[in-house]
């Protein structure tokens, strides 16, 4: 199978072609400020490489920033309802009541409280008012609203309640986008809820992305299958992602940890993606970032869908260096992808790590003579610095005391001079593209995340009955079924809560059907 992987990072945008599991080219092209054209410059410049035709291609799998950056930059965000169906539990804290004012604003605040929900173990809050739903889709249709997002209490224990309140808000609002809260999150009603109307604001955005997309990988002459990158290392298809945009926050350091593994063979390590901005560090598990076991900020938002163990902090091969009365402070901020025209080696005015690098002899990027005039202390100090900063990181991302390795990828990890922390560093073959990697060899997976009353059935039985329902949702989101496996499953008895309670999560992965 021949695939393309893409990845939009704030520096390049990077790309791969592969043959089964072979690289056969890799490249790198700036990325542009709209985007599309950075992604089709990509392709061109490692179809070209590869000395291939679009139409060879099976496959491409893209990993885009578009929907993360729409909700930090408070962009391109679609006015948004929310109900809940709760009544007459939960109204003490009602809808975004944690949302930051301004996002809160952009996307206007609006909400309903409705009967119906479940108890723990399934059984009904109240029924469902058929009425009080026609009522609430009437007044969101007065305000001009066309995305919706429906939550309920303890829905990923019985989604049953969000799916009739969602069909009949459909058949009301026919125009309408309607985003359910047990298609995206897990156990946790504010969380989850606040994922779900993420996800609504941002299916105006999705639709045009997706065919934007579409059109672009159309116009370089590819006919083909193409899907984004989850933020679960797996992927999704194009009409999928159009629905659930949310899923693709954080794909891009999941996709540099997963070809960091692939690339390295190495399935339990940390990794250190560097970029021309960033540096983002995390933990590998059989081969998969370590996922978060906590609530995630999104754009200042609690959520709860998964989400990679990932921080960054401001480093990267285009951050400035300066050097002040405390020492030579390196970032948060950088040059970009303006470092072709900025850095001082490609004939700018701007002192950057890649410059300092350079500087030491260590790479051969523009032009060294720019950078032959720097004071070899002030070289020294910056990288030093560097190098406590990566330190810091790398003691942070461990989880236990077991010496891992460190796997360096990224185009920015020229700036990595020696052993991180003292721990083994990897840089494998095609480091500086691994993110693109992580993209084309992305798999798909289906995760189930609920709870089990052991009153009514045994641990095996909750547990096998989540495995069937795990890779069931695999195999709809387009994995083939023979493939699939259990990667992941976490079982925690829940003492706070009658009837013998235990949460079960599942995760199942398998390779892509085409």
């Amino acid at each position: 199978m021949i695939r393309i992987g893409i990845d939009v990072g704030g520096t390049n945008t990077d790309a791969v072609l592969m043959n089964g599991t072979q690289v056969v080219a890799g490249v790198k092209a700036p990325t542009s400020r709209d985007v599309m054209t950075g992604v089709v410059e990509a392709m061109r410049k490692v179809l070209a490489e590869a000395g291939m035709q679009a139409g060879e291609a099976d496959v491409v799998m893209i990993g885009t920033t578009h929907f993360t950056n729409a909700v930090v930059q408070r962009r391109h965000l679609a006015q948004t309802a929310c109900v809940r169906l709760c009544l007459p539990a939960t109204a003490s804290l009602p809808p975004m009541v944690d949302w930051p004012d301004d996002l809160r604003a952009v996307i206007g605040g609006h909400w309903w409280l409705a009967h119906g929900g479940n108890e723990f173990d399934g059984r009904r809050i109240s029924p469902l008012d058929p009425e009080e739903l026609r009522r609430i889709a009437g007044e969101i249709r007065e305000k001009g609203i066309r995305s919706v997002a429906v939550s309920s209490v303890f829905s990923p224990v019985s989604g049953e309640m969000e799916r009739e309140a969602g069909e009949s808000l459909a058949r009301e609002l026919p125009e309408a986008h309607i985003t359910l809260s047990s298609d995206i999150g897990r156990i946790g009603l504010l969380e989850r809820e606040n994922a779900a109307i993420m996800n609504a604001c941002l299916r105006d955005l999705s639709r045009d992305v997706v065919e934007a997309f579409r059109k672009a990988l159309a116009g370089v002459g590819f006919s083909g299958r193409f899907f984004l990158t989850q933020n679960d290392g797996t992927l999704m298809d194009a009409a999928f992602a159009e629905r659930f945009p949310v899923l693709t926050f954080a794909s891009g350091p999941t996709n540099s940890m997963r070809g960091a593994a692939f690339l390295s063979g190495v399935q339990e390590a940390i990794v250190v993606d560097i970029g021309g901005t960033t540096a983002d560090v995390g933990s590998l598990q059989k081969g998969f970032p370590r996922q978060a076991t906590v609530a995630v900020e999104v754009g200042g938002v609690r959520t709860n869908f998964r989400m990679p163990d990932v921080f960054s902090i401001g480093l990267g091969g285009g951050s400035h260096v300066v050097e002040g009365p405390a020492g030579v402070k390196v970032g948060p901020t950088s040059v970009g992808y303006n470092i072709v025209t900025e850095a001082l080696v490609f004939g700018g005015d701007v002192l950057t790590a890649t410059d300092v690098v350079v500087a030491d002899g260590d790479a051969d990027l523009g032009d060294p003579a720019r950078v032959a005039h720097l004071d070899r202390g002030l070289v020294r100090r910056a990288r030093d610095r560097i190098a406590a900063m990566l330190e810091d990181c790398v003691e942070r991302a461990r989880i236990s005391a077991e010496p891992l390795p460190v796997i360096v990828v990224g185009g920015g990890s020229i700036i990595v001079e020696d052993a991180i922390a003292g721990l083994e560093l990897v840089k494998p073959d095609h480091f500086p593209v691994a993110n693109a990697v992580g993209a084309a060899i992305a798999q798909v997976s289906g995760e189930v995340d609920r709870v089990y009353s052991l009153a009514e059935m045994s641990r095996d039985a909750a547990l096998a009955d989540a495995k069937a329902q795990a890779v069931d949702a695999a195999v709809a989101a387009g994995a083939r079924r023979d493939s699939v496996e259990i990667v992941d499953v976490e079982d925690v008895p829940l003492a706070y809560l009658p009837g013998n309670a235990t949460r079960v999560r599942i995760k199942a992965v398998g390779e892509l059907h085409v």
